[in-house]
């Protein structure tokens, strides 16, 4: 039974099988689940474009959300006592009879992963990553019930060099699902989107004549390639403000365009709302830039194979190291900086993702030769330097789960800790752990000190402040 909640995870599952990842079974089910916040709005799926030919992989494809309706995907699981009759009521719904059942998860630590896990407490349980969170540590203590039976994670290799933290505390297997495999199934999955499906919204800003999304990308395409953004929604998530998030998309195209590029393609999230690309049509209007909008749910990794981009900006999306890495597209960052700072609590599992995105990848707004055509991706840190960091953030995040990170993650801040890594690390947080970089002991009382507490939020204030108005001076 493989569990799958977006179609890049989808997949995901696909190249697995098609490498080999899984022994033959008696039979293949695919359990869809939506767990956008609200599934009646957002389409499943297996109904998005792209899906029909990661069907064949599937001997047949189930609704979680049918299953546990009314009841929502991500807050709902058995009760301990009802565990039983949940199994007993499944393998009659599903018509798995007495046969023996293993379960293939994405997000183990939370629902509907862990429900399912909990729901066959005899199956096995495999977990794989459609992600950059697989290289920071669980997020949630798993009880070990369920973790002793984790065989394996199955993770792709989007920074060559880096191994996952995730899972780790139980000394699970780590399989990489083969590039080429996933590559070849994103191909089937761009050869299934129709061109007309492409783009919905699009606007000549610099002259308001409308034309046709995806015919206009690929004319460029052939002469001068668009630079595409990518949203990703981080109001929804609590990081950022709505207004904060409009003007992030502003600053991406104001890059682009400070970097000579006329076409611009912008790929908002499924979610988000539409009048975030009205914002950027008229900003497109006053830099005389021509801009599409595209708001079909389609994979970004469907826009490189058609569009072959001459950039692609985003924030922290997995999308840029996928392009990075398997398409070998010139990519940028921006606004990763006031994430590092935003991120709440410091365990927050979104952390290391960003911290991965900015050290690797340019800033937008950064002068640098990639940026402004280059055919390869600036790559500015890999190996053993990224793995030092990220071990280091890894166990600043979740020292329990990992105390044996201890020495490798003092060792880096003893030796790496200057004004450009603070970035990120917090002082509370390495107070807290007896880290290098901590408050000195005869200063300890100062976090706790209120009127130190009021000049620091007075402070803060100041320069969140200073840094809308130079934003919108932008």
């Amino acid at each position: 039974m493989f569990v799958a909640s977006t179609l890049y995870g989808a997949a995901t599952l696909a190249a697995a099988l098609d490498a080999g990842c899984f022994r033959p079974s008696g039979r293949r089910l695919l359990l869809v689940s939506n767990n956008a916040a609200t599934p009646e709005t957002a389409p499943p799926l297996d109904t998005m474009p792209g899906f029909r030919p990661l069907r064949s992989r599937f001997d047949r494809v189930l609704s979680w959300n049918d299953t546990i309706s009314p009841y929502h995907p991500s807050g709902w699981a058995p009760r301990p006592d009802d565990v039983p009759l949940w199994e007993r009521q499944l393998r009659l719904l599903w018509g798995l009879g007495d046969d023996d059942v293993e379960v293939v998860v994405e997000s183990i630590q939370v629902n509907p992963a862990l429900a399912l896990a909990q729901l066959f407490p005899d199956a096995a349980v495999d977990v794989y990553a459609d992600g950059l969170m697989s290289y920071g540590p669980t997020r949630n203590k798993i009880d070990t019930l369920v973790g002793t039976r984790i065989r394996r994670l199955l993770h792709l290799d989007l920074v060559p060099g880096l191994r996952p933290l995730l899972l780790t505390e139980f000394d699970v297997e780590q399989r990489i699902i083969p590039t080429r495999a996933f590559t070849s199934v994103l191909a089937e999955v761009t050869a299934a989107v129709d061109d007309d499906v492409l783009g919905v919204s699009t606007s000549r800003a610099s002259t308001g004549a409308a034309s046709s999304g995806t015919a206009a990308a690929g004319r460029a395409g052939a002469a001068d390639a668009p630079a595409l953004l990518l949203g990703q929604y981080l109001s929804a998530l609590g990081i950022l403000t709505a207004e904060e998030e409009e003007r992030l998309h502003v600053r991406m195209l104001r890059g682009v365009a400070a970097l000579g590029h006329h076409h611009v393609v912008f790929k908002p999230h499924p979610t988000a709302p539409a009048r975030w690309s009205r914002m950027l049509e008229k900003e497109a209007g006053e830099l005389g830039l021509e801009l599409t909008v595209l708001d079909s749910p389609v994979l970004a990794e469907v826009l490189y194979e058609r569009m072959r981009p001459a950039l692609v900006v985003g924030c922290f999306s997995t999308a840029l190291l996928t392009a990075a890495a398997f398409y070998r597209l010139p990519v940028a960052r921006t606004g990763t900086e006031l994430l590092l700072e935003r991120l709440s609590p410091y365990q927050n599992s979104n952390r290391v993702p960003v911290t991965i995105v900015d050290a690797l990848l340019p800033d937008l707004d950064a002068d640098s030769a990639v940026l402004r055509g280059a055919t390869t991706p600036a790559l500015l840190r890999s190996g053993e330097q990224l793995t030092d960091l990220v071990t280091a953030v890894g166990y600043a995040m979740q020292a329990q789960l990992h105390p044996g990170l201890r020495p490798a993650a003092e060792r880096y801040l003893r030796d790496h800790l200057d004004g450009y890594t603070w970035r990120y690390f917090k002082r509370r947080r390495l107070t807290s752990l007896g880290l290098p970089g901590a408050v000195p002991s005869q200063l300890a009382f100062l976090p706790r000190n209120p009127a130190v507490r009021r000049a620091v939020r007075r402070a803060r204030t100041v320069q969140r402040r200073i840094a809308r108005k130079r934003g919108g001076a932008r």
